[in-house]
């Protein structure tokens, strides 16, 4: 084996041993980032279609005020889960349903998510559907971390 090959192995031995730790941890840093931001207004540039969309959906029942702090608590602590891996199956089901709810505006309100329905994207809609990587992200976390006690046929 030439050296190129050595330092080929050993890097991808190091993505292998590494590589889910750091996608969980940089998830997770992204949530709780954006969470942190909503504790104040007008640092988010989500907050007023989260609010609207949650709203829509909930049929009023929540102030907004209610709502964006609900939201950032949330985040936070998908976050905080994410990083620590503490209690990752909760935390991967509170990802999901986060997640689910950011595609709404789609349905919601399609003409703040498309410029030209379906394919061209706003500024909202690319910061909607980049949740596509964080969904696939969190497959391979929950498969890794989840998965270690099932027992395979």
């Amino acid at each position: 084996m030439n050296t190129i090959e050595k330092f080929e192995k050993s890097c991808i031995l190091w993505m292998q041993r590494y590589g889910v730790a750091l996608l969980r941890i940089s998830i997770g840093i992204v949530f709780f980032w954006y969470g942190i931001l909503k504790f104040f207004p007008g640092l988010s540039p989500a907050q007023d279609l989260a609010i609207r969309t949650i709203k829509t959906a909930t049929f009023g029942i929540f102030a907004p005020q209610t709502i964006i702090i609900g939201l950032a608590v949330w985040e936070v602590l998908i976050g905080l889960g994410l990083i620590t891996g503490k209690f990752m199956r909760l935390t991967l089901i509170l990802l999901f349903t986060q997640i689910l709810g950011t595609f709404l505006p789609v349905f919601i309100f399609p003409h703040e998510v498309f410029t030209a329905i379906p394919y061209a994207l706003t500024i909202e809609g690319q910061y909607i559907f980049k949740n596509i990587i964080i969904i696939s992200g969190a497959f391979v976390i929950g498969g890794h971390m989840l998965g270690k006690n099932i027992r395979r046929y």
